[in-house]
């Protein structure tokens, strides 16, 4: 058993996250010694279907668990209502009845989607989570997320169901494209900000080691990353309060991914929302500017997007946030930190100072 799994406790409905380098070819085994479902259907993009597709499905018909594949085009494009009908037609089509089970392979679109397609089918069947990008293994595979987007914004419309298990192969991030990777560095840092100063300077200090995909160091960072979320999740599952914190950078850089029309990657969106966040704490005399500064460093030392691009619809992104899902009676919230590593939830951003960070440079 590898000294990084750890388990989200809630209950009943607790569940483990398994952390391993080439975990990928023990999730079959894994799967026949525990009562999940008595059959599975496999929900994958088509890119990353044909990189693990047929690792995944040896494995499960090595251990004897009846499984299936589909795939959908790849791409946040999918993540709508009109691909899941499709897919919930097929799962109907394929008869899985209220004991089969579904496998999300792949991204934060998959897990998204393969996720409320098992919070809904049936009323409800049971799923796990194997994440194939960094994104997906710090964040999105973890806390029960699920949910598709329409036009009006992202992830409107969803549920919270939490899986079964997840496995996380850190041998799949040396095939991540490098945007993708930075893309969930993104998301590493957002922990950082918002619950651990202490892991913090670990991302400094291992910034080359990080890009390098050095296996001790990316471990370590992923468990961390888990470790603080499972944490949240157990303490607030349904977003109430402290869950809020998770939020960090996404208000205004869920926005602008959908100014954006899905062409700017998530991760790269959080990296400009989490910068964009920074100048309003700094603005509301929340934090220091020295230490806003410090946490902009580190995303640009990463190579990420810090700046909204010039060309991009600056009243499209303001329509965006007032249509964000965390905004209550009207009011957008917005995570603030106040040093690094603590943050707090504000409604009183005003007008002007979001004017403000939104201006072209």
């Amino acid at each position: 058993m590898s000294e990084y799994n750890l388990t989200v406790g809630l209950g009943d409905r607790s569940y483990p996250i398994f952390i391993e380098d080439g975990l990928m070819e023990n999730i079959g085994a894994d799967l026949a010694r525990r009562d999940i479902a008595s059959r599975y259907v496999v929900i994958s993009d088509d890119y990353v279907a044909s990189l693990y597709g047929s690792t995944l499905m040896a494995t499960l018909e090595q251990a004897g668990v009846q499984a299936e594949l589909l795939t959908f085009p790849r791409g946040e494009a999918s993540k709508n209502l009109q691909v899941f009908a499709d897919m919930s037609s097929k799962l109907a089509q394929l008869g899985l009845d209220r004991k089969s089970g579904l496998i999300a392979l792949g991204g934060g679109v998959t897990g998204d989607l393969a996720g409320f397609l098992a919070a809904t089918y049936m009323r409800g069947i049971p799923f796990v989570q194997v994440p194939t990008t960094l994104l997906s293994q710090v964040d999105s595979s973890v806390g029960g997320k699920t949910g598709v987007d329409i036009p009006e914004g992202k992830n409107l419309v969803g549920a919270f169901y939490q899986p079964k298990a997840v496995y996380i192969d850190t041998a799949v991030l040396t095939t991540l494209p490098v945007e993708e990777l930075l893309g969930g560095v993104a998301e590493v840092i957002k922990y950082g900000v918002i619950r651990d100063f202490d892991f913090y300077c670990f991302l400094e200090r291992n910034l080359d080691a990080i890009l390098a995909l050095n296996p001790a160091v990316i471990q370590e960072m992923i468990h961390t990353c888990c470790r603080i979320k499972a944490e949240v999740v157990a303490e607030d599952e349904r977003e109430a309060d402290l869950r809020r914190i998770l939020n960090f950078g996404h208000t205004i850089g869920h926005a602008v991914e959908a100014a954006s029309n899905f062409s700017l990657i998530h991760g790269h969106a959080v990296a400009i929302g989490m910068v964009a966040a920074l100048r309003l704490a700094v603005s509301s005399g929340l934090c220091k500017r020295k230490e806003a500064g410090r946490v902009a460093t580190l995303i640009h030392s990463f190579g990420l997007p810090t700046e909204i691009p010039e060309d991009m619809d600056r009243a499209s992104i303001k329509a965006y946030i007032k249509t964000d899902k965390k905004s209550i009676g009207g009011s957008v919230f917005y995570v603030l930190p106040t040093t690094i590593g603590k943050v707090i939830m504000s409604n009183e951003i005003t007008e002007e100072q979001v004017d403000e960070v939104l201006k072209t440079k």
